[in-house]
């Protein structure tokens, strides 16, 4: 597998995810190994490595309308919401992404 989860596994449908909210060009699902109580996942559906690469103004402002309708919903149910993305090696996956995110952090099994 490539460092790209998002277009190797989620894009390609190898993966099931289920769905938050979906338009054209971004997906937003549940995140597939949680970190939060609440963990989205917003995706362009085309490669783009990361926020600093993006030239596509018209598609960050897709996926940044996506984010904050995501991030609005988790707000009003639940009184906040974290909105993260990573770069460089702070980023496991070269795909652009946003976490939307609400509640404490999980213990993961490793």
């Amino acid at each position: 597998m490539t460092s790209d989860f998002y277009c190797d596994e989620v894009l390609s449908g190898n993966t099931q995810v289920e769905k938050v909210y979906e338009t054209e060009n971004v997906l937003a699902y549940y995140h597939t190994k949680p970190f939060y109580e609440i963990h989205i996942v917003a995706i362009p559906k085309k490669h783009i490595p990361s926020l600093t690469t993006i030239e596509d103004q018209k598609l960050l402002l897709e996926l940044m309308g996506v984010v904050q309708k995501v991030a609005t919903k988790i707000e009003r149910e639940h009184g906040a919401c974290r909105v993260i993305t990573n770069l460089g090696a702070y980023q496991d996956s070269k795909h652009l992404h946003w976490h939307i995110a609400f509640g404490e952090k999980v213990k993961i099994a490793l």
